[in-house]
């Protein structure tokens, strides 16, 4: 995935899509990483005796990825502002989670320039996440505001 330029980003500009596979190992480590011992999220056998077809995501694995997307894209001296997300679909192994964003909203800041940008996550379900972020890219261009 390329980075933001070193224009100005204007609201409607596209980030590039990213296809991210979601797998058992995933879901588990993320579990783990985030300290998060729901059984759905590491015990198959009991993710399916409570209802599910397999383990699945949880949301901070999925609000890692989210974040991954959009720094991956802004480069390494983005700051995340804020991330609110909203779960849909379940994320279960052998999926891949189809990440989609676009800047909804550009505005000059003192450090910089401060962008709105709204993710989509779908997988063969249907939509697993939407989300809203705010990300600061420091130093950026800000000319005619």
């Amino acid at each position: 995935m390329t980075e933001a330029g070193t224009g100005e980003i204007q609201a409607g500009e596209v980030l590039p899509d990213l296809d991210v596979p979601i797998t058992t190992t995933l879901i588990v480590s993320g579990a783990i990483a985030s300290r998060d011992f729901y059984p759905g999220h590491h015990d198959a056998a009991i993710a399916r005796e409570r209802g599910s077809a397999d383990v699945f995501l949880n949301v901070m694995t999925t609000s890692g990825i989210v974040g991954r997307y959009l720094t991956d894209w802004a480069g390494p001296r983005a700051v995340m502002r804020s991330l609110a997300i909203k779960l849909g679909a379940p994320g279960y192994p052998g999926d891949v989670l189809s990440l989609h964003g676009e800047v909804t909203d550009s505005s000059p800041d003192p450090q910089g320039r401060l962008l709105t940008i709204q993710v989509t996550g779908k997988n063969r379900l249907g939509a697993h996440v939407r989300a809203t972020a705010k990300l600061l890219l420091p130093g950026a261009e800000t000319k005619g505001d």
